[in-house]
């Protein structure tokens, strides 16, 4: 076991504890002798079984992991519930994939990874949960209680680090406390605007009574009095740490706080938008959150008929050719419109920090989060009507409202012409003959043809996932997932396992610069020990060209952008799935290939397509920072 340290060796010669805790031991000794019974230190059962109760009882399906001895208690108990225990090939995948599960199934996703390193593997993918509005619970481990502090294994100030990132954190320190602190973590994960939450569990604290106890015992004490002292304030702190642990307690969701727009503010929204001539609709994610359903949210935006731009999870909330869905010319629009509706959508570089929208249009935004909901408003741009509350709620309530009113037909109609005329033009573009290798565009293009209508997209990279952004058409709502404000590289691997648990019966593709796979690759061993067959498209330039695009111009060196044309196919049928080269001597039958993988998915092969391609001009003048 990675062990309690010795707990009874450190402490057998810290007098300056044991007498520092005589005090307040004895204070609470009558209490304790009431809760602690001799049942505590003769049952079986440890800590982690607690956890897994109340895990259970929320719905909980799966349990993301890389194994350690200081969360084994969780994991095992976990198995014995039914909750599956899906161990991956790096900890931030990890959270990435209990990041997935979160947005694709709305309840809260669950990681448990070690102490020490085990978590500070995380923190990317735990900031970027933070960033993308991602309920999610970490749960970590630690050193034994009496340790924390001298120099144990793995032992670190965990707590300090997840603060900034976590809308809740706590740190166990006697077995009873478990249950209520994980019940309070996983409706604090889903109130308000959704995030990540953080429990650290010592070691002792999820251990049974037994091992727990051996580890307690003094090696060499003191003799004397101050042995005697240091024994009693031991056997006390073991005793106050297993008091009343396996007392019933409920293990029942908590209420969730979400909050809403006031009737007041719907009122006043209902009739801005029914003076509107050319109102415009920017969906960002926050919309698909529960408690509304993504269907609905559809119907109503189908009945209130105003042009929508869709963004992060919202992408494919209209379906793949939706007239009021518009793809392209955005900055154009806003120039027009008189009325924009901000549903989830944030004023930051995503929106130029504001600068984009007409400061003569009534401006209504909605978001769940004060600071998201005005950020940039003291600068570049002011709400007309601002709503803290949910999006997909309020759209709902609005379009109830304005019941028999919809945009005029000649807006949206205007808007989709010149979408047509826009992706006209991309596919001219995915027509040409690049330098040497594939054209990008034309392969996005023909998996976007091909790929199942229940198709989710992971979308991991730089420059061949931007373009894929302008190409590649959702189906169906919560069908594209990328990683959201933080624009994190290495969300690929995680993202595709979580999704694939959540929708076994669909195709999931994860679109890949040849850069960005390098962080998730190794977790096609995950796909194939636990039968998650995703198909992976790897747009491979041999270089990290959203980077090399500008620097190359502009500061004269491709110096730390160039890669090589690697054999990642080969990688794929090293850890157990099939992978495919494709080259330029392949274009005619690239369909072929396409669908060749989706065969080699269906029958449970995790599958990589190692595509090489060309440079175009198509992301000229888009910005990589």
């Amino acid at each position: 076991m990675e062990s309690f340290g010795a707990i009874g060796t450190v402490l057998g010669f810290s007098a300056g504890i044991a007498v520092g805790g005589l005090v307040f031991a004895a204070y609470k000794l009558g209490l304790l002798y009431q809760l602690f019974h001799k049942t505590e230190t003769k049952s079986p059962r440890h800590g982690g079984e607690s956890v897994a109760e109340v895990l259970r009882a929320h719905g909980v399906k799966y349990v993301f992991t890389l194994v350690g001895g200081h969360i084994s208690p969780i994991l095992v108990a976990c198995e014995k519930l039914g909750i599956r225990i899906v161990d991956t090939r790096h900890e931030a995948t990890a959270v990435f994939a209990a990041d997935a599960v979160a947005r694709l199934s709305g309840t809260v996703g669950i990681a448990a990874v070690t102490a020490g390193p085990g978590l500070t593997n995380t923190v990317t993918a735990v900031k970027n949960a933070q960033m993308a509005e991602s309920p999610l619970l970490l749960m970590g481990g630690a050193a034994g209680t009496l340790l924390q502090g001298r120099g144990a294994l793995q032992d670190i100030d965990q707590m300090s680090l997840f603060k900034p990132l976590c809308k809740f954190c706590a740190s166990i320190r006697t077995i009873r406390e478990i249950v209520p602190t994980v019940r309070k973590a996983l409706a604090i994960a889903q109130s308000g605007t959704p995030g990540p939450v953080f429990i650290e569990f010592p070691i002792d604290t999820l251990y049974p009574y037994h091992l727990v106890s051996k580890e307690f015992g003094a090696k060499n004490p003191p003799k004397g009095l101050m042995g005697k002292i240091v024994s009693w304030y031991l056997n006390n702190h073991l005793m106050n740490l297993f008091a009343g642990a396996w007392e019933t307690r409920d293990v029942s969701p908590l209420p969730v706080d979400i909050p809403q727009a006031t009737d007041d503010q719907v009122q006043k929204c209902i009739e801005l938008v029914s003076r509107a001539k050319k109102p415009v609709i920017l969906l960002g994610s926050q919309a698909t959150l529960p408690p509304t359903p993504a269907d609905d949210i559809r119907n109503a935006l189908e009945d209130l008929g105003i042009p929508c731009f869709l963004g992060g999870m919202s992408r494919g909330m209209l379906g793949k050719d939706s007239p009021i869905h518009i793809r392209q010319n955005r900055r154009d629009a806003l120039k027009e419109a008189d009325v924009v509706l901000l549903a989830g959508t944030v004023c930051d570089f995503r929106l130029s920090y504001g600068r984009v929208l007409n400061r003569r249009s009534k401006i209504i935004a909605v978001n769940r989060d004060k600071l998201q909901l005005m950020k940039n408003s003291d600068m570049f741009w002011k709400p007309t009507i601002a709503i803290q509350g949910d999006a997909g709620s309020f759209l709902v309530w609005l379009s109830n409202g304005l019941k028999g009113h919809r945009c005029p037909e000649e807006w949206p109609q205007s808007l989709k012409a010149g979408d047509m005329t826009k992706e006209n033009a991309n596919r001219a573009k995915a027509d040409e003959k690049t330098e040497r290798h594939l054209n990008p565009l034309k392969v996005l293009h023909c998996v976007d043809e091909l790929m199942a209508e229940d198709s989710i997209i992971v979308a991991d990279g730089g420059d061949f996932v931007g373009s894929a952004a302008y190409i590649m058409r959702p189906r169906g709502p919560m069908r594209w997932l990328d990683p959201g404000a933080f624009g994190t590289l290495g969300v690929g691997g995680g993202f595709a396992l979580g999704a694939k648990l959540c929708r076994p019966e669909s195709e999931v593709w994860i679109m890949y610069g040849d850069g960005s796979l390098g962080y998730s690759v190794a977790e096609f061993d995950t796909f194939t020990r636990h039968k998650t067959p995703v198909i992976a498209v790897v747009g491979n330039d041999a270089c990290w060209s959203q980077i090399s695009r500008e620097q190359v111009p502009i500061l004269g060196s491709n110096v730390a952008c160039g890669l090589a044309f690697t054999d990642y196919h080969i990688v794929a049928d090293g850890y157990g799935g099939k992978g495919y080269l494709v080259g330029r001597e392949d274009e005619d039958r690239l369909s072929d290939i396409i669908r060749q993988a989706q065969r080699e998915a269906q029958e449970g092969k995790a599958t990589l397509l190692n595509v090489l391609i060309g440079k175009t001009n198509f992301r000229e003048g888009s910005i990589s920072v």
